[in-house]
């Protein structure tokens, strides 16, 4: 993927918002290009199908969690996939999303 295929995704994301998108990274997040492991849950078969390769991209900069169910000061990363995925729920493909950081594991 490109930088102006993030550029365009950014953009993308940014008029569904109604708002320009964060540009700070945090300080102890994983930077753009770091390449995760993408694995599922400990206790159910998900999010994601099977477990994958990936990068963290700049499409969208760490931020924190905003769900319920996440873990105090839980990050969420934009990863883009090696190889297009379906989520657990069968959904997809998709070439990238936001995913929790407690679902990556550094390469």
């Amino acid at each position: 993927m490109t930088k102006d295929q993030e550029s365009r995704d950014r953009r993308a994301i940014e008029i569904v918002l109604g708002r320009p998108l964060d540009d700070e990274w945090p300080v102890r997040s994983m930077k753009p290009g770091t390449r995760v492991r993408v694995i599922q849950a400990r206790d159910w078969a998900g999010p994601w199908r099977r477990v994958f390769i990936g990068t963290i991209d700049a499409t969208i900069p760490p931020q924190p969690a905003q769900n319920k169910n996440a873990r105090p000061d839980e990050l969420q990363y934009s990863v883009r996939f090696d190889e297009s995925q379906f989520d657990a729920d069968g959904d997809g493909p998709y070439r990238k999303a936001v995913i929790w950081e407690r679902y990556l594991e550094r390469l």
